[in-house]
């Protein structure tokens, strides 16, 4: 679990990424900011920095900040309650982000994992996105993220986001610690 110093430095990290990005951020926001670790302690290389603008019971939207190699595990968004899981699309505002999906592998993938974590990555379709690019994800469908060398801010908007209801390939992972 991230701890109350830690999380304050990370969002200060984030909020000076989302200054350089020509993002506004109101001080409540800065102050909001969840940082996710995932359970795992790892911060740096495993987790998330989020800025939720708004979610409602019909969209959601955010600000997703990753440092530089911070990978946010592979999930999917499962149906919940008779609903269709949550589609995403992912816009690039500042940085890159290497995106991987279901799909035939790419040979050469930008994106590394911790070793000792290698095999809760299973999906490896790599779609890089730089600013102004966008993809959408469809419902249900595993995936994962990883901040480029400079890191990444990336808005996402989306249906509703129910992030207690994710399913992370790795079994150790706790969304909502």
């Amino acid at each position: 679990m991230v701890s109350q110093e830690d999380r304050q430095l990370a969002q200060r990290r984030a909020l000076k990424m989302l200054e350089v990005g020509h993002i506004a951020v109101s001080a409540h926001e800065g102050t909001t900011m969840e940082v996710a670790d995932f359970g795992l302690g790892r911060l740096e290389e495993i987790g998330l920095e989020l800025l939720v603008y708004v979610n409602t019971d019909r969209y959601c939207a955010k600000e997703l900040v990753l440092f530089s190699g911070q990978i946010c595990p592979q999930h999917r968004h499962p149906p919940i309650e008779g609903r269709v899981g949550k589609e995403e699309t992912f816009r690039c505002r500042w940085g890159t982000v290497y995106l991987y999906t279901e799909g035939a592998p790419t040979e050469q993938p930008k994106g590394i994992v911790p070793e000792d974590k290698a095999s809760t990555f299973t999906v490896w379709h790599e779609r890089i996105l730089r600013p102004g690019d966008q993809w959408t994800i469809p419902p249900n469908t595993w995936h994962w993220f990883q901040g480029g060398p400079d890191g990444a801010i990336v808005s996402e908007f989306s249906s509703t986001s129910d992030d207690a209801t994710d399913v992370f390939y790795d079994p150790a992972i706790q969304r909502v610690p």
